[in-house]
């Protein structure tokens, strides 16, 4: 079977392939679509494995490239971490040619560091909730640069109703600065938080109709403090849960396990990783303290890290939503609801006929 490397940019394409002793037979470039990279590899002269570096419109190639058969075998396609895969081949040689060799290459040893990749539903489902949070984020920044205009003018909002409801931006456009700067600043940033607002608004519509047919949202909705969009977040890029053999694999992919300096037989845990999908963690953070006020489970092992002392706060909650994390995953492959630990569950507290019955 032929070993095909190929360094994938938008609309060019360089591939290497290597026989089945690892000797280079082609090299090609390929400029177009992901079609004509399918098309050339169905061209190939017997079956073949395919290897490329995970990037922005990965999924598509993928697709395009699963669906190729030479001689009735289907083409196997293996994308690569790129992270780890830089990991594994540091030069400082580095252009397209040399990249789709080491590639092949890394596919031809079995040494490729595989990623999962999601069926197209899937991969849409997280731009979608990657598109919403970015829509926040802006959304706060121009509420941030509004904030700022009234403290430079020293005024303060009013407390009662909030700066964010109607009446607080009422409130705000009403106001009459003695720049006519300072009046257009203010009227750009209301703008902007208008916007943005709606922006959220639509896309958490679009979003909540997408959970409303996923089970496995609504599974982890059991779970005290997590709401739709830690749940679909959680769903959606964890996607199959069985890809993990256990939950600190899980963990990995989410960055929430200890960075680890091992040397000499000494070992150094440092900081979370924070690898994989940013906000996915950033979710189960706050999930994490919501969880941390309503269930007695998830509040004991906040309380037993934090051990009283305000400085372990941080990592306390890190290890909680990390024990979330592993939950949940586990609830996905067993499809069982959230339930409380017997030891954690608040104890009946015995009323005074219940201490006459045991006197007696």
């Amino acid at each position: 079977m032929l070993s095909v490397g190929i360094d994938a940019h938008h609309r060019f394409y360089a591939a290497c392939v290597l026989d089945e002793h690892g000797k280079m037979v082609k090299e090609k470039s390929i400029r177009g679509g992901v079609e004509d990279v399918a098309a050339w590899v169905g061209s190939l002269a017997g079956p073949s494995r395919v290897c490329y570096e995970a990037s922005l419109g990965y999924g598509e190639l993928h697709d395009a490239l699963r669906g190729v058969r030479v001689r009735g075998m289907e083409t196997q396609v293996q994308v690569a971490h790129p992270g780890h895969l830089r990991a594994i081949f540091r030069s400082k040689r580095k252009n397209d040619r040399i990249d789709a060799k080491k590639l092949a290459t890394a596919l031809f040893l079995d040494q490729v560091p595989r990623i999962h990749v999601p069926e197209r539903e899937g991969r849409e489902w997280r731009q979608l909730i990657e598109h919403r949070r970015r829509q926040v984020d802006k959304r706060v920044r121009s509420m941030n640069s509004l904030r700022a205009v009234l403290r430079g003018q020293g005024l303060a909002a009013p407390r009662r109703g909030g700066l964010w409801s109607a009446a607080g931006l009422a409130w705000v456009k009403a106001l009459e600065f003695q720049s006519p700067m300072t009046a257009f600043r203010r009227d750009q940033l209301i703008l902007e938080v208008e916007h943005f607002t709606s922006a959220v608004k639509a896309a958490t519509r679009t979003l909540d109709g997408i959970a409303k047919g996923k089970p496995a949202v609504a599974l982890l909705m059991t779970i005290p403090g997590v709401g739709p969009r830690t749940a679909e977040a959680i769903a959606a890029y964890v996607d199959d849960p069985h890809r993990f053999s256990s939950t600190r694999r899980a963990s990995a992919y989410f960055g929430l396990v200890p960075s680890l300096d091992e040397s000499a037989g000494s070992k150094r845990y440092g900081r979370i990783t924070k690898q994989g999908p940013g906000t996915a963690r950033k979710l189960l953070v706050e999930a994490s303290w919501q969880g941390i006020r309503r269930s007695p489970t998830l509040k004991a092992i906040y309380e037993r890290v934090k051990s009283g002392k305000k400085e372990k706060r941080g990592r306390a909650l890190v290890a909680t939503a990390h024990y979330l994390l592993k939950v949940m995953v586990a609830m996905l492959k067993s499809g069982e609801e959230w339930r409380e630990r017997e030891t954690d569950k608040p104890q009946k507290q015995r009323g005074p006929r219940d201490s006459d019955r045991v006197t007696k």
